[in-house]
């Protein structure tokens, strides 16, 4: 499975996940300050799961059906 750590997401979950051999993105290392929508092309394009702690993503994932196939 391959994650994509939004901005918000501690830097000390992404090193965990890093170290216990998930491969990872990060946004605030990789993009940072790209748009919503950006991180979810990114997901799209890579096939990667998004993990934030931002509510936005539900808008444009049930309002306007940008959808990464890996949630």
């Amino acid at each position: 499975m391959k994650f994509l750590a939004n901005e918000n997401v501690p830097f000390s979950i992404i090193t965990y996940l890093k170290s216990a051999g998930f491969d990872i993105k990060a946004i605030g290392i990789d993009d940072p300050s790209i748009t919503d929508k950006q991180v979810i092309d990114i997901a799209i394009d890579e096939n990667r799961t998004i993990i934030t702690y931002d509510s936005d993503y539900g808008e444009l994932i049930f309002k306007h059906g940008y959808k990464p196939e890996a949630g």
